[in-house]
């Protein structure tokens, strides 16, 4: 019976898990329209075997992802983890150190359970001043380079001055703008998908 699970769960798909906040979970869209849920078609429609784990909380800081980070973990033994927090911290004007600690933590943390990470960058409004964005702006690059991981520069890439694309509140992006979202993170995700065609940790995941 031993032999059975190992054998079951070194064939198991490896799994990616996106821990984010209301931009990853669906807020305010119709079921399975989220960019998400299309990560996961178009990982059928390319041929890869990966499951994906919405572990994504409307109104997350990064402060909630990092006391989350090890339950979701345990959990869901990833291979890849796509982190994308930081934007409510930056709305909150949350101290920029504080963030980067946070993200820190949850990255240094994937990596201890040997599971690659995607980091996802956000911006803020120029409302926000410029001293105070550019300093938030600078925390994702400064961590993609210090924990070598790969960066997507900024999720909303291409549209995000663009009203028609976003909910009435003028923060959430429409079902129109989650083709684009997926766009800007797959690139950084793909090369990440050849490294892991299979569960390569035989015992590490439930089957």
């Amino acid at each position: 019976m031993t032999w059975l699970l190992a054998s079951a769960s070194a064939f198991a798909a490896p799994v990616i898990v996106v821990l984010g906040d209301s931009l990853s979970s669906g807020y305010g869209l119709p079921t399975g329209s989220g960019w998400v849920t299309l990560l996961e078609a178009r990982l059928r429609h390319h041929g890869y075997p990966h499951a994906v784990v919405n572990a994504s909380v409307s109104g997350e800081t990064s402060l909630g992802g990092r006391n989350r980070i090890a339950a979701v973990l345990e959990r869901h033994h990833p291979d890849i983890v796509i982190v994308a927090l930081g934007g409510n911290d930056g709305l909150r004007g949350l101290p920029p150190e504080t963030t980067r600690a946070n993200l820190a933590a949850i990255i240094e943390a994937a990596h201890r359970r040997n599971a690659q990470v995607v980091l996802v960058g956000m911006r803020l409004p120029p409302n926000y001043g410029k001293a105070y964005t550019e300093k938030f702006q600078a925390i994702f690059p400064e961590l993609s380079r210090r924990y070598k991981v790969p960066l997507v520069p900024f999720l909303l890439e291409g549209f995000g001055e663009r009203r028609d694309f976003f909910q009435p509140d003028g923060i959430h992006p429409t079902a129109a703008a989650q083709p684009l979202m997926l766009d800007n993170v797959w690139p950084a995700l793909k090369p990440l998908l050849a490294a892991n065609p299979s569960s390569s940790r035989a015992g590490g995941r439930a089957p």
